[in-house]
Parts: C-alpha cells; structure tokens; sequence
C-alpha cells in the first residue's frame, strides 16, 4: 500500500474511533436494517481518476443483503457482532469482531447478519475509479 493510501484507512479508522460529526449518513434503505456511515472518500494522489472510499456499515439483528457484486474489490473488516459472507459457489464463512475478509472485483456474494439479538458492524474498503457504483445487486437463484 503507498503511503497516500495508507494515511487514508488510518484517518478512516481514526474517524470511525472517535465518532467524527463530519461522517455523512447514507440515505440507501434499499435494505431494510442496513445502514452506511461514509466515513471517507478522496481523489487518491498520483493515481488520476482513482479514489478511496471507506464505509462504516451496520446490520441490524437478522438484516442482510441479498446477492450483489462490486465493481471493484472491496475489503471488508468486522469491528463488532458476528457476519456471514457467501460467495456464489463456496461455502458462507462467519466473521468475528477483528476479522478480515476481501472480495475481488465483480464477486456475486450475500452477507448478513444471523444474530437475533446483536447487531454487526463492519468496515469497508473500496479503491475504484471515480464516481463508480457502489454495489450491483443480482438476481436470486434457487
């Protein structure tokens, strides 16, 4: 990671921390129980018509997000709860406060939140071209 890039996550994390006013609530309640703090998004330097984006997003108690895919990769980091991630084709893995998953660019993946009673919380890390869409959802299969 150059060190623009690095700067950046560690201002996100910083941001995350201490509960900055400045984070901007996503109005996206496409799903229901899902919300998305964007905590960070900047032109990368030396790096023309590329940007990071860090989203703090929470799942209520059984929320989830139905099969989508990401133009870009993303990482994913769990600050609190307990998540379940399924890429199409392999097996649903579950990730604890502390864990760390990433996702390359145009993985069709579910996630969710199986608790009843506690909520998740996750970080996620995006390095895309400018002004890309965020997530793409796909159609259910059976």
């Amino acid at each position: 990671m150059t060190r623009p890039v690095v700067r950046g996550v560690a201002l996100a994390v910083l941001i995350v921390a201490a509960g900055s006013p400045q984070a901007v609530r996503s109005a996206e309640t496409t799903h229901p129980g899902v919300s998305h703090t964007l905590l960070l998004k900047r032109d990368l330097p030396d790096t023309p018509g590329l940007e990071l984006i860090v989203w703090d997003t929470e799942y209520a108690p059984g929320a989830a997000n139905p099969r989508h895919l990401h133009p870009a990769a993303v990482t994913f980091r769990v600050l609190s709860g307990t998540g379940i991630w399924q890429e199409d084709g392999n097996p649903p893995v579950t990730l604890h406060a502390g864990d760390t998953l990433s996702a390359p660019a145009g993985t069709i993946h579910a996630h969710w939140n199986p608790s009843a009673t506690e909520k998740l919380r996750f970080l996620e890390f995006i390095v895309t071209t400018r002004d890309k869409e965020r997530s793409i959802p796909q159609p259910q299969t059976n």
